[in-house]
């Protein structure tokens, strides 16, 4: 008996191989989501967590003393009991931005003063946060993130004082632009939202 050994064609050849190649190029991808997956959330939680201690005074941003460090939990300065969220920065860290003078006519006139600054930026971390958390509206909630942290960079940061160009705020808007370039991805509420809130599912 003669034995015959197949001998793939060149063009039958050159397809396994990018098949292989795009099945490899696929795993990197699914596997560099998953990174993009846990930025998400905690680019989402960073913002939620900033909505809880400011409105309620938790004692970590809000309701801390400076100089002893001591808490006070749901201090005056706490939003639930009437303190301005943005009184502070508005106030005094735009001092020190050559920009910073843009924003003087949204700071608070008082600490308890609040105005629509607050309440949009309240908005911005409650709704944000929970949007990235849950991956529903990720794309618009990144955007709103990105926008949100670049107005902070103008008003207080120009120019940084530990680097010429950059800081936290300027690699916080490339991430949240990031996130809302590949979306939601896995371990997200994505696809119930679209079968039980089909509203709720229509802002990316």
């Amino acid at each position: 008996m003669v034995e015959t050994t197949f001998k793939p064609t060149s063009l039958e050849a050159d397809a396994h191989e990018r098949l292989s190649g795009g099945a490899a190029t696929n795993i990197i991808q699914d596997r560099g989501m998953w990174a993009w997956t846990v930025l998400r959330l905690l680019l989402g939680w960073s913002f939620l967590w900033a909505f809880l201690d400011k409105f309620f005074g938790l004692g970590f941003a809000t309701c801390r003393e400076a100089e002893t460090s001591a808490i006070e939990f749901g201090c005056d300065a706490a939003m639930v009991n009437g303190g301005s969220p943005t009184y502070g920065f508005l106030n005094f860290a735009t001092q020190g931005s050559h920009t910073g003078f843009l924003f003087d006519w949204m700071a608070p006139s008082a600490p308890d003063a609040i105005n629509l600054a607050d309440v949009g930026f309240m908005a911005v971390l409650l709704l944000g946060g929970l949007a990235l958390i849950l991956g529903i509206g990720t794309r618009t909630a990144a955007v709103g993130g990105a926008v949100l942290l670049a107005f902070m960079f103008l008003a207080g940061d120009v120019w940084p004082e530990n680097n010429p160009v950059i800081n936290s705020h300027i690699t916080e808007v490339v991430a949240f632009l990031g996130v809302a370039t590949v979306g939601a991805g896995p371990f997200s509420l994505k696809r119930w939202a679209e079968a039980k809130l089909p509203l709720l599912s229509r802002i990316p």
